[in-house]
């Protein structure tokens, strides 16, 4: 210990400066950190959905379900499987150990997907993963607001997937954006009886018909002159009039077209429930979703400077306006923890010049906080750790322990400097900071063993504890390292 305090004495300058790169280094870290209200307990989850044709809860647990749960067993690093069946809905949980990471999940979850597929009957729905996110994930709500009253549901949910949604998904940060309330366009075909009876036509016939004739083909291509042509069969349906026109059968050479089955419009797909604003009337709302481990306040920012450039572009009359977003929280849980960081070192600072009676002993005791704070802050991005209400609650609780090695440190040297013995000076901070470097040592060791038991926490509660204890860990390293090395240096040029 003695030979690296000499070492400190003998490289002043290199110390100093090193401290300065250390404090600029945790205001850049910072200012780059990612930004949360809570600390994410959610566990390393994925999510398989499958959309299916009203199916019974029964059939859709014996088609879809079990078949995708039987492909997930014995997956690696796998905990548990939990699944809900409902009415033309299949929704199956895929929990894995906590610290696994969730790309390699999705991606084990992904293979086994193509082997359950195989076991679902042929429409009976496909499976899709959820998106890469987690229940504080939903960090901003929109509505869509038709000020001209020109537009209706199913013009206003158009607008919301091919328009909106479209833009805010080439957002940096948004992992999934979600359309709700409204009604989703579709062409329908709403087909006669007797029609049917009287041209002997079966509902998959036509069915069939509408999905065979409903698409482009290429042929390859034909050389007249040294010159090419592209041959194209051009089917696809664009309005109601191109579906009309599908032939359906001939009979005796006449061909029977859709529209003579039935009517064709457009209307809305079935759905089972709605959005409605204030009670006034059905509105259309988008929820976004940012990626797991992206900065929310980042995100946030950007979604909404996407969204002013969207309403520059949308039909007259219809606005974009948002009317929930995390930020709010973010802001209201970071302002509690920073007014308790400013009121802690400011009472610190005080409890110094009070009880020290020395502005210069003082401002070297006061200088560990910052320190000890900035080896913190530079540490948290490579552990994962957001600044949010726990993590910076760890800083707050530490205030006043960060001074302690120090406050020993600057009154020891003080001591020997008040003494009035014949070494120099050198030699006098040398012996004061080897005096205590060992008890500094063991007491600032003691505090952060104290915290080992929240290291060991796993789930929630882990996951909710872990980054407090981290940040305090980290800013009671920092203050060691500050006692024993900066302090004595900074007392000695003082």
């Amino acid at each position: 210990m003695r030979s690296i305090l000499e070492s400190a004495l003998n490289n002043r300058v290199l110390v100093m400066l090193l401290s300065l790169a250390v404090l600029l280094s945790g205001y850049f870290a910072y200012r780059h950190l990612a930004v949360d209200a809570y600390p994410d307990i959610s566990p390393a989850l994925v999510q398989v959905f499958v959309e299916t044709e009203g199916l019974a809860p029964e059939e859709v647990e014996k088609y879809v379900t079990y078949p995708i749960e039987s492909a997930m067993n014995g997956l690696p690093e796998l905990d548990h499987v939990r699944s809900v069946s409902n009415f033309g809905l299949s929704v199956v949980n895929i929990y894995f150990n906590d610290n696994t990471d969730i790309y390699f999940a999705r991606q084990l979850v992904a293979e086994r997907l193509q082997q359950a597929r195989n076991q679902i009957p042929a429409g009976f729905g496909d499976p899709v993963m959820g998106p890469i996110s987690t229940g504080l994930g939903q960090i901003l709500f929109y509505v869509l607001e038709d000020t001209s009253g020109n537009f209706s549901e199913v013009e206003l949910r158009e607008i919301q997937d091919w328009i909106v949604k479209f833009n805010l998904q080439t957002v940096p940060g948004v992992t999934e954006v979600l359309s709700i309330g409204g009604e989703v366009k579709q062409f329908q075909v709403q087909l006669d009886p007797l029609a049917l009876v009287r041209f002997d036509v079966s509902l998959p016939e036509v069915k069939a018909r509408i999905e065979t004739n409903n698409a482009n083909a290429g042929a390859q291509f034909l050389v007249k002159n040294d010159e090419q042509y592209l041959i194209r069969s051009v089917g696809l349906a664009r309005n109601l009039d191109d579906i009309g026109k599908i032939v359906v059968k001939t009979i005796d050479g006449t061909p029977v077209y859709l529209e003579q089955l039935g009517e064709l419009v457009i209307g809305g797909e079935i759905r089972r429930g709605l959005t409605t604003k204030d009670g006034k009337g059905e509105v259309v709302v988008g929820m976004v979703l940012k990626l797991l481990g992206s900065n929310t306040a980042e995100v946030i920012d950007a979604v909404k400077t996407e969204l002013n450039n969207i309403n520059a572009n949308l039909p007259k009359g219809v606005t974009v306006a948002p009317y929930y977003d995390q930020a709010q929280l973010v802001r209201a849980a970071l302002t509690t923890v920073t007014s308790a960081l400013i009121q802690g070192v400011v009472l610190v600072v005080l409890v110094l010049v009070a009880f020290m009676r020395g502005v210069r002993s003082s401002l070297v005791v006061a200088l560990s906080i910052p320190f000890s704070v900035a080896v913190a802050l530079i540490a948290m991005p490579w552990l994962g750790i957001s600044a949010n209400l726990m993590s910076l609650g760890g800083l707050a609780i530490a205030i006043g322990l960060m001074v302690d090695g120090a406050v020993v440190v600057v009154e020891q040297i003080d001591q020997q400097l008040k003494s009035g013995a014949q070494e120099s000076r050198r030699q006098l901070v040398l012996g004061a900071c080897d005096a205590v470097a060992r008890p500094i040592l063991f007491a600032i060791s003691i505090i952060i063993i104290v915290f080992l038991p929240l290291f060991s926490l796993q789930g929630v509660e882990g996951a909710t504890f872990k980054p407090l204890a981290y940040t305090l860990a980290l800013a009671m390293a920092g203050s060691l390292i500050y006692a024993l090395l900066i302090a004595p240096v900074a007392a000695f040029c003082g």
